[in-house]
């Protein structure tokens, strides 16, 4: 809006001028005129400067107005070359054509100057309009240009996940052999541990995650053969997953010196999950706090119901996250660790729009990262979670 006042004022202040060049124009040709008028005849150096001086308004007039002015002018000025004329009729019929023709000349330099000068005019204005076209084509070409470059971006991206594809499926055949001889010596080692013993607890740990890791096998492959199975998993209470990673990651932590806390877990009580899927989430969220944090470090998980359903936020006390890398982040193979794949947190989120919710990243209170899962009271299909 203040683009085109600006011009409309420009434009306004155009027209003020001309009409001003105008009036003056009138007036120099007036009094020029009023000189032809009260000088005496027989000083004919006079009347011939008054001649001379009265092709300058004809030349202004049609350079500023183009032909219809510079004839206008022209016609005015004849006008006033009257008196002078009148002087001469009694010098004879050939004296008097001769001033005569001056007036044949001023319409005549009126129409030559003025349609230069509209020729001129037209062409600038061609000129202006191609200019606008080019500059408009510019930004065409430009956008355009913005496009088929994130276009290709999208493209090496697809590429790149699909040799990842390619190559999960590989490694997930080449896993899924020692997953199940790993799964078979925990079993045999629970066996030596009786219910009450300090260290069954790990052992059990050792065999949820085995299980949960070839669940995860299991899904790559099935996609690698293309097949759609229904998810039929159980379901379980997000407050028993939360806890079971928790004591999972304490042990994994303890080579720092990190205060890992772990809010009051009811209100995820009634809150339903597939536990496989959750607890990869959270693995990959608090398993990046810990990398993150150095000497002293703090790891803080809070529980909270919110309007829509259920937040748990993970926060620490690391170096944080700019705001220009917090959307990033979650984009696959972008990653601040050197040997990172950058898709942790791309599967993670992921697997949370799955159930209609989402995962953010924002400053926490002690200057570090806070991630917020959030999750709504019902799953993707509609069906209540808790």
């Amino acid at each position: 809006m203040k683009y085109n006042l600006t011009w409309s004022a420009h434009d306004g202040n155009k027209t003020r001028m001309k009409k001003i060049i105008f009036i003056s124009l009138i007036l120099v040709v007036i009094i020029i005129g009023l000189l032809h008028f009260f000088t005496p005849g027989n000083l004919h150096f006079y009347h011939d400067t008054y001649r001379r001086l009265s092709y300058f308004p004809i030349a202004i007039g049609a350079l500023f107005f183009g032909i219809r002015g510079g004839l206008m002018i022209a016609a005015l000025t004849s006008v006033a070359f009257i008196p002078h004329l009148i002087l001469y009729i009694g010098y004879g019929t050939k004296i008097y054509l001769s001033e005569l023709t001056e007036v044949l000349l001023y319409l005549a330099a009126g129409a030559v100057i003025g349609g230069i000068a509209g020729r001129e005019s037209k062409l600038r204005e061609k000129y202006k309009s191609i200019s606008e076209k080019l500059s408009k084509s510019y930004e065409r070409l430009h956008k355009e240009t913005g496009l088929l470059i994130q276009a290709e971006e999208q493209l090496g991206v697809s590429q790149k996940l699909s040799a990842l594809g390619e190559l999960a499926a590989s490694l997930a055949h080449e896993i899924k052999n020692p997953l199940s001889s790993i799964k078979g010596t925990a079993e045999i080692l629970l066996d030596e541990f009786p219910d009450k013993h300090p260290k069954r607890e790990f052992v059990e740990i050792l065999l949820a995650e085995v299980s949960r890791l070839n669940t995860s096998v299991e899904h790559v492959l099935q996609f690698s053969r293309k097949q759609t199975k229904k998810e039929d998993s159980e379901t379980e209470p997000l407050s028993d997953v939360i806890i079971r990673v928790s004591r999972l990651l304490k042990a994994h932590g303890k080579g720092k010196l990190i205060d890992f806390k772990l809010s009051d877990t009811t209100a995820a009580d009634n809150f339903y999950v597939h536990g496989d899927k959750v607890s990869q989430v959270l693995l990959n969220i608090i398993l990046n706090a810990i990398d993150a944090v150095s000497g002293e470090g703090k790891i803080h998980v809070e529980i909270k119901k919110s309007d829509s359903g259920l937040q748990v936020s993970i926060s620490d006390n690391g170096p944080g996250i700019s705001i220009a890398d917090r959307e990033r982040i979650f984009e696959p193979f972008v990653s601040n660790k050197e040997d990172g794949t950058g898709l942790g947190l791309s599967i993670s989120r992921k697997i949370i729009a799955s159930y209609g919710g989402d995962i953010t990243v924002s400053e926490s209170k002690d200057g570090g990262a806070c991630f917020t899962i959030s999750l709504p009271d019902s799953d993707a299909d509609g069906h209540k979670i808790e």
